[in-house]
């Protein structure tokens, strides 16, 4: 059972979205400039993983590995999160929203000041980061029932786009919702891959500005009214 928003159904999804977009943003950052790895999306790690054992498949096995890890270990602390202050919804999603914010800046800053580099080895802590805070995020959008807005995956979004559609003999149900969903990660990987042709710290600096405007909806937005 999902965890009732504090705000209304409009902004939760408005602020669910953003999460969406930031998400395309940073795994075109972590596909396209810190190797053949997902730090939001497991499952195409998991088929990387898979990659790895088929010989010259060029797949990073230790970046994979990393960003595995480093997820579930989000995961674990957005669980915790969830678990001890969801007794206050505003609190527990400021709280786990700012921690991905000051993360992802403090990501941003080491990689542009070239602490943290592209290419050799420090290019893990970057993808470790990046999945630890991403793996709260997916953690923490779960609690909400949402199915289509799970900010990280669209599978079961895409599935429920074919399967309730009026070609399979449903009735479109939230059909506008998932669509939405699609297209607002399609938005974020292309804005992002556009992006990291000719800079790649600010793009994580415009996600944490994503995630923080969605911090700002669930910390300030008006409660949902009756019915809603």
């Amino acid at each position: 059972m999902g965890i009732a928003s504090p705000i209304s159904d409009r902004l939760t999804v408005t602020a669910l979205l953003l999460l969406t977009f930031a998400t395309g943003m940073v795994d075109a950052v972590s596909v396209l400039v810190l190797g053949h790895v997902f730090v939001a999306n497991m499952t195409g790690n998991v088929i990387f993983l898979g990659f790895w054992f088929v010989p010259h498949s060029g797949v990073d096995l230790t970046a994979a590995i990393v960003a595995f890890v480093s997820f579930v270990a989000g995961t674990v602390l957005g669980g915790r999160f969830a678990r001890h202050l969801d007794y206050n919804a505003r609190n527990w999603l400021t709280i786990s929203l700012v921690v991905e914010v000051v993360m992802l800046l403090a990501l941003s800053i080491l990689a542009g000041a070239g602490v943290l580099d592209y290419q050799d080895n420090t290019k893990l802590i970057l993808i470790s980061g990046l999945a630890v805070t991403f793996g709260i995020q997916n953690a923490t959008a779960r609690q909400f029932g949402i199915q289509e807005l799970s900010t990280t995956v669209l599978t079961q979004t895409i599935v429920g786009i074919g399967f309730d559609s009026r070609l399979a003999g449903g009735n479109g149900h939230r059909e506008k919702l998932r669509y939405g969903v699609v297209a607002t990660m399609l938005g974020g990987a292309i804005f992002g891959a556009t992006l990291t042709r000719f800079t790649v710290a600010p793009v994580i600096a415009l996600a944490a500005l994503a995630v923080a405007v969605s911090a700002l909806i669930f910390r300030f937005g008006p409660e949902p009214t009756l019915g809603e």
